[in-house]
């Protein structure tokens, strides 16, 4: 060793070298990598740093020059810069998701759809990038993909920005077709965070997955012939996100939160319901099912039947005391059975029995929505026109959401609203043909596809009953299906005339569209609620890559000329407004108000009904707080 390596190296003597001493050395030894020479012996004599402005008006006039940056190793994955063509699918999709859907939406839903179709279009984009640069050899110059990212980060903000704004004048204007006040408030820079930020968290996840595989495949490399490696990592990496999403995001997240707070909410009461004192409905002295067990729904049900006086009091006639039985989804011990829905439709029939269900003047079917929820206004409609010489039955096959039991348990509703059909027919058949009561069948949303999938057809429907009020009825409705399918030529899907509606007729504003002469109209009959703007009327998977009818022209009522379809966008519109669609009035979105007297009325009116009434009893029926 020279003199000049003794006098250089480390003092070893002297122990280990402080934190402060190692930054300086590995300070010295980057600066000279660079070229240059740093620490403070070396500081002394070097120019003093630009200010803090302007360092970054240099760092921002570097990026105006060459707005992206290159990965400088192909193995980064999480910290790549976002394809370009992706970025611009992704925008075009976020500027389609601000135009009008079905229903006003409040600016943080618009921010969600948004998001959510943002996060579409840039799939989509990465997707036909990855496959340009597989096939074709040709690769963009330096200068053009320079030229072609300032064009984007000059044009989209500003585009964005214009686009939101316009956004929010055709929320008010769908606002006034519908009856609300053109008042909203529409926040642009929060909807295009929330958009941003969706979109940014997708990407993450998308590419911390992306890395998992490789980083998976490149270890099955060692053990497995390449082509093999790659089979069985992709597979493998395909299952996992498969069983993650599906089993424990899906079922364990989402199903079982919302299946829990769902089991707390039917085990408690709405304020101001009272365990009823009539003998004649479900948990009250003498029923078969006791007050506890029916479940929320079924408490909600029973304690807000009218009783007589009430009833005698706006008929102005003696009234009877209604009939209303409610069979819970969790049968009492002493009637459970391998099968549920026919051990339900045995204690239905049961509880009418004892009720003398049989011997009023008119049997209500009822078909439920998921967590088992009647339309007060239907029921109540009913008992009063007919001065509580009704009896209303009703099962309950869940508890859920009804999106939660659509996703999950849809069949159920059928299943068990047929066997209580079936078993209510069964009884009825055994009576005298004069001494029946009259058969009719009612329910809204998923309690109207309930009914419908009961039947076998429109005429199974009409054959089977003395008359139907069905309002809301989703798109899977296999009757609602036929009959906009089978709808007489040039009716718009959202009015449809079926058989120059003879037995069955379409309304929105039931006052007027159920206006035709009687003369025309034969019996039985069923009379469809239906609003144009409903979501849950129209919402479909198929909206992912079809245009709907209902976007035809001519529109509907209550559509904006301003609507458009664009594929997956229109799906995730209607999704989000299916979450608001009660937040307008009747007879918009999914609210159909007092409709119920006028459904009724055109159904099966009691003898001597007249408009007036049926006038009165809408006012009485709209202008009153909803039982629950």
């Amino acid at each position: 060793m020279t003199s000049t390596d003794r006098n250089t190296s480390p003092d070893r003597s002297a122990g280990p070298a402080s934190g402060e001493e190692r930054r300086t050395a590995r300070g010295a030894v980057r600066g000279a990598v660079r070229g240059t020479v740093q620490g403070p012996a070396a500081t002394a004599g070097a120019p003093p740093r630009p200010p803090l402005p302007r360092r970054a008006a240099d760092r921002l006039l570097a990026f105006a020059r060459r707005p992206y940056w290159d990965r400088p190793d192909p193995s980064y994955r999480i910290r790549r810069w976002p394809d370009l063509t992706a970025l611009c699918f992704a925008t075009v999709f976020f500027w389609s998701s601000l135009t009008p859907s079905l229903v006003p939406r409040p600016w943080y839903l618009q921010g969600l759809v948004g998001g959510i179709t943002a996060v579409i279009g840039y799939a989509l984009g990465s997707g036909l990038a990855w496959l340009y640069r597989v096939l074709a050899p040709w690769r963009p110059p330096t200068r053009f993909r320079t030229r072609c990212w300032q064009a984007y980060w000059l044009l989209s903000p500003v585009l964005a920005v214009w686009l939101i704004s316009e956004s929010a004048r055709m929320q008010r204007q769908l606002r006034v077709l519908q009856g609300l006040p053109p008042a909203l408030t529409w926040h642009t820079p929060m909807i295009a965070l929330i958009a941003l930020g969706l979109l940014l968290a997708a990407l993450l996840v998308a590419r911390a997955v992306r890395l998992g595989a490789v980083t998976l495949i490149r270890q099955l490399g060692r053990l497995l012939p390449r082509p093999v490696a790659f089979a069985v990592g992709a597979a493998v990496s395909a299952l996992l996100v498969l069983v993650g999403v599906r089993d424990i995001v899906f079922d364990r997240g989402v199903v079982d939160i919302a299946d829990r707070i769902a089991e707390a909410t039917n085990g408690g009461t709405k304020d101001g319901i009272r365990r009823p004192a009539s003998r004649l409905v479900s948990g009250g002295p003498g029923s078969l099912i006791p007050w506890e067990d029916l479940g929320y729904q079924g408490r909600n049900f029973a304690g807000s039947t009218p009783g007589r006086d009430t009833l005698t009091a706006w008929t102005g006639r003696p009234a009877l005391d209604p009939v209303r039985v409610y069979i819970p989804s969790a049968l009492p011990a002493a009637f459970q059975d391998d099968r549920p829905f026919a051990a339900q439709a045995r204690l239905a029939v049961r509880e009418l029995e004892r009720t003398g269900a049989f011997d009023r003047a008119v049997l209500a079917v009822a078909g439920t929505t998921g967590t088992g929820w009647v339309d007060p206004n239907v029921a109540e409609a009913l008992e009063y026109m007919y001065e509580g010489d009704t009896a209303i039955v009703a099962v309950q096959y869940s508890y859920l959401p009804s999106w939660v039991s659509f996703l999950v348990d849809k069949e159920k509703a059928g299943q068990a609203t047929r066997a209580l059909l079936d078993a209510v027919r069964a009884r009825l058949d055994t009576l005298p043909a004069g001494h029946r009561p009259r058969l009719v069948v009612t329910g809204e949303s998923l309690g109207a596809y309930a009914v419908e999938a009961s039947f076998d057809s429109a005429d199974d429907l009409l054959a089977s009953t003395d008359g139907a009020l069905l309002m809301g009825a989703p798109d899977f409705s296999p009757i609602s299906r036929e009959i906009r399918r089978d709808r007489d030529p040039g009716s718009p899907v959202w009015r449809p005339q079926y058989r120059d509606g003879a037995h069955i007729r379409f309304a929105q504003f039931p006052e007027t569209d159920l206006a035709r002469p009687p003369a025309d109209w034969e019996h039985p009959r069923a009379v469809y609620l239906q609003n144009a703007s409903d979501p849950v009327v129209w919402w479909s998977p198929d909206l992912l890559l079809d245009k709907p009818d209902w976007l035809d022209e001519p529109l509907g009522p209550d559509i904006t000329p301003e609507i458009t379809w664009f594929p997956f966008v229109a799906f995730w519109q209607t999704s989000v407004d299916m979450a608001v669609s009660y937040g307008v009035d009747a007879p918009h979105g999914h609210r159909y108000g007092a409709g119920a007297v006028d459904g009724w009325a055109a159904v099966l009116p009691p003898p001597g009904w007249t408009a007036a009434d049926t006038t009165r009893l809408r006012a009485f029926i709209g202008h009153r707080a909803a039982a629950y």
